[in-house]
């Protein structure tokens, strides 16, 4: 969602600057004003775009914990699924780089007993997750 939403807030500025920008003192000719309002609402239309599609890649990965597995869905249009059974989790492993400690988000690696790694890049919140799969685990009820 970052790379979408700051190409959004550039998009939006670009537009309102050039929307709010008094071109008719600077450039007397009203055609060329018309058309730097129109290329204005264009960069705030096509961040708005930006911004929809990052939300909706945001929404398109489900994970729960339930008692018995863990279950994660990833996509929109191609879906992918896994489910894992809790007493087959060798160990959840949360990579969070600087800037995903800051706003709440890294990749989760899931590793199953005899297969092959699971990694889901850029969860939101993968320490509450991890911590989540570990309650389970272990047998505790979750928390609220």
């Amino acid at each position: 969602m970052l790379g979408h939403a700051l190409i959004a807030m550039m998009l939006a500025v670009i537009g309102l600057s050039l929307l709010f920008t008094p071109w008719n003192s600077i450039n007397s000719s009203a055609p060329a004003s018309a058309l730097l309002r129109w290329a204005g609402a264009a960069c705030l239309v096509l961040g708005a775009i930006f911004f929809g599609i990052g939300l909706v890649r945001r929404n398109a990965t489900e994970m729960a914990v339930t008692n018995k597995r863990v279950i994660v869905k990833s996509g929109l249009a191609d879906r992918r699924t896994i489910e894992l059974l809790l007493s087959r989790i060798e160990s959840i492993a949360v990579e969070e780089p600087a800037l995903g400690r800051l706003l709440g988000y890294g990749t989760v690696i899931v590793r199953g007993t005899g297969g092959t790694p699971e990694v889901f890049p850029q969860i939101a919140r993968p320490l509450e997750f991890r911590e989540q799969v570990q309650r389970q685990i272990a047998g505790e009820p979750k928390s609220s």
